[in-house]
């Protein structure tokens, strides 16, 4: 078995807060757009055959450019969504992310653990590249990200190595029978 996947956090977008928009609705900033139209280059040399996106607004938006350029439809994948961290937007939210990255198989009332968000990244990508003669590109979000490249066994993924993590970032993970060779910011 060998395929790549290219794995791409999103650009910048509006940052959360209480009163909306939604995790879903949140799109890229004017800035973030502008990131993302730059991407398009890069993510077009990389000849991908197939776009996933998680269905939130601003990892669609990030690889929309690319996407035109290629003349590839973005599919919409729900397991690439964000972490579903049960953690509401406010002043302690920072410090309650950073206590689940210590204890990643606690989950909050009506959230998952970090622990299920690698199983449901790394069984998603599998998935998704198992079968791919091209590359992969998969747009989603950092926490998502990172957990990911924590799951196919790169080293150093930890709370640091996630809150370094640029937006938007690219990520190259090359997967072959001895195992995942991967590339991008901070490996």
């Amino acid at each position: 078995m060998r395929f790549s996947i290219i794995l791409v956090r999103h650009a910048q977008s509006v940052p959360p807060i209480p009163t909306g928009p939604n995790d879903y609705q949140r799109p890229l900033t004017k800035a973030g757009g502008i990131q993302a139209a730059g991407l398009t280059d890069r993510l077009a040399d990389l000849e991908p055959g197939t776009i996933v996106s998680s269905p939130y607004l601003r990892a669609v938006q990030t690889l929309e450019p690319a996407a035109r350029v290629l003349g590839l439809q973005i599919h919409a994948d729900g397991r690439l969504r964000e972490w579903d961290s049960g953690i509401a937007i406010g002043p302690d939210y920072e410090r309650h992310y950073e206590q689940s990255w210590a204890h990643p198989q606690s989950a909050r009332p009506g959230g998952e653990s970090l622990d299920e968000l690698t199983q449901r990244a790394v069984t998603a990508l599998l998935e998704l590249g198992g079968s791919a003669s091209r590359p992969v590109l998969v747009g989603s979000h950092g926490t998502f990200v990172s957990r990911a490249l924590l799951g196919v066994g790169c080293s150093g993924v930890d709370w640091g190595f996630h809150r370094a993590m640029p937006m938007p970032a690219i990520y190259r993970l090359d997967f072959d029978n001895r195992g995942v060779q991967a590339a991008g910011p901070g490996l």
